[in-house]
């Protein structure tokens, strides 16, 4: 079967991908199998943190065999994850996955974060997780795959499109759109973050921010933006 795994990094439009997937008869979605286990290891307190933690499988050994690489009654599933879940995990079973990365500029992302995260750190990212998955592709000889939230927003259709080509499936046209609200394969953190995706019925219309940057955040976006670029550079791009 074919085994789709998004590793996104925070306030990105994973959700929305997620609920793009999830209107394919063909696909099972699974929303962030890791976020248990890598609050459990890490007891960073973000917000339901203990819901997560009391509510999930804690046990990534446990996570990789069953979700990643278990079995679906459909042809294909798609795994939304953060990226920087895979901290302290083996990266072996990530050879039996079809492998993308979601990317967004730091200089967008980063003031949204702080509305969950008041005092973010380079880990919150995903970034330095996303690179070492980049790497990882190109050491192995792979394209990567990487999707960014700018490119995405802009021409939905054309680069989810590209996104399907290159997977192997067919794009549909339905994929597009969705009824707002609570889905039934939501986190149990969505209550703390999916406020705006709830609101959704498809892909935004992108916007660029217009408030100014926090001074406080520049030493994170110094960090950050370097990275992005590296992941931009192969990112698929919007037709219009």
């Amino acid at each position: 079967m074919k085994r789709i795994c998004l590793w996104s990094g925070p306030r990105n439009v994973s959700t929305a991908l997620m609920y793009a997937f999830a209107q394919r008869s063909d696909t099972t979605v699974v929303d962030e199998p890791l976020y248990g286990a890598y609050l459990s290891l890490t007891g960073l307190p973000h917000p339901g943190a203990q819901v997560v933690v009391d509510n999930m499988q804690n046990d990534a050994s446990k996570v990789i065999k069953e979700v990643f690489l278990g079995d679906y009654e459909t042809e294909a599933v798609f795994i939304k994850s953060m990226a920087h879940h895979l901290f302290g995990l083996p990266s072996d079973f990530l050879d039996h996955m079809e492998n993308v990365i979601l990317t967004r500029d730091p200089e967008e992302m980063l003031p949204s974060l702080i509305n969950q995260i008041p005092e973010p750190e380079l880990r919150d990212t995903a970034l330095p997780a996303q690179i070492e998955l980049l790497q990882r592709d190109l050491d192995a000889g792979k394209k990567p795959i990487v999707l960014d939230a700018r490119e995405l927003l802009l021409d939905p259709g054309g680069v989810l499109t590209q996104l399907c080509n290159i997977l192997d499936v067919d794009f549909l046209d339905h994929m597009l759109h969705w009824e707002a609200g609570p889905k039934s394969y939501d986190g149990v953190w969505a209550p703390f973050w999916y406020h705006n995706v709830h609101r959704s019925t498809g892909f935004a219309e992108y916007k660029r921010k217009e408030d100014p940057f926090p001074d406080r955040l520049r030493p994170l976006l110094e960090q950050t933006a370097p990275m992005y670029d590296q992941l931009y550079a192969y990112a698929l791009r919007a037709s219009n």
